[in-house]
């Protein structure tokens, strides 16, 4: 099954920007899906499992490196 996810991150502190583009970098250096910019968001695209388990690892990075926010809303599609 493939699973398209639109994420975003909001780090909970003045210098937002570092985290949102590490988080970013990091998603970026899995293979096994395709990520999408914009200006509001990240995508990710792929296998369900590949996709969960990337959101499942840096979320945890990302949470014991900063307090924020992140949010995700999933839909089960090839491509947006």
């Amino acid at each position: 099954m493939k699973l398209a996810a639109d994420i975003s991150l909001y780090p909970l502190n003045e210098t937002y920007i570092p985290p949102i583009d590490a988080i970013i970098a990091r998603f970026e250096s899995y293979p096994e899906i395709e990520v999408r910019r914009n200006a509001l968001s990240t995508q990710l695209f792929g296998d369900y499992d590949a996709v969960m388990q990337v959101i499942h690892t840096e979320m945890a990075r990302s949470f014991s490196e900063n307090k924020a926010v992140l949010v995700v809303k999933f839909v089960c599609t090839d491509r947006g």
